[in-house]
């Protein structure tokens, strides 16, 4: 039996259902450690939203308008930001916009080229905006702009779905850049409460 979804019509309404997506399928409370070894009790895991039809729909368009002007790509680190990249061009795509994805993996490929980098590259120089799932110190983000940086890019803005508050900000801007995220932990937190 096929059942249908629609999307909401408005950003706004959009967002909520995104934030209840988020509260129900993606927030655990409990005792965790993360994979920045810190522990917390808290745990967001978004693969099961951004791995739904509806959820990525979402993500996507909510992502989009987020996205760096002028940036030709979309980029992000293996494995969280995979669908994220690519529904974020699919996206751009349906809005008439010329946007590639790229994955950055988490280290370089051991036989052929060697690379790095996954997707169509462009040229160096080019402008390219980070996605993330989550932000906690920023590392798995970093990681991605280094390697971005060092093949020639200008990455100056990183969007996540949500900052876990726990420092991903404050590192984001010692590394010269801006970082935009769609909802703070202590949202999805509520959320998830109410």
């Amino acid at each position: 039996m096929t059942t249908t979804v629609s999307l909401p019509s408005t950003s706004t309404e959009q967002r909520q259902l995104l934030l209840e997506l988020l509260a129900t399928r993606a927030y655990r409370h409990g005792n965790f450690t993360l994979a920045s070894g810190r522990t917390s009790s808290h745990y967001v895991n978004c693969k099961p939203v951004s791995l739904s039809g509806l959820g990525l729909a979402l993500l996507s368009a909510q992502m989009l308008e987020l996205v760096e002007p002028g940036a030709v790509a979309v980029a992000g680190l293996t494995l969280g930001a995979d669908p994220l990249v690519s529904g974020v061009a699919q996206a751009a795509a349906l809005a008439g916009q010329a946007l590639d994805a790229l994955i950055v993996r988490k280290e370089a490929k051991g036989h052929g080229t060697g690379a790095w980098l996954e997707g169509p590259l462009p040229e160096a120089g080019s402008r390219i905006t980070v996605l993330e799932d989550v932000v906690t110190t920023g590392g798995s983000s970093l990681k991605a702009v280094k390697q971005l940086r060092e093949a020639g890019y200008v990455v100056e803005r990183v969007v996540t779905i949500v900052d876990r508050q726990e420092g991903g900000l404050a590192a984001m801007q010692e590394a010269g850049l801006e970082l935009r995220s769609l909802f703070q932990l202590d949202e999805i937190a509520a959320a998830h409460q109410a």
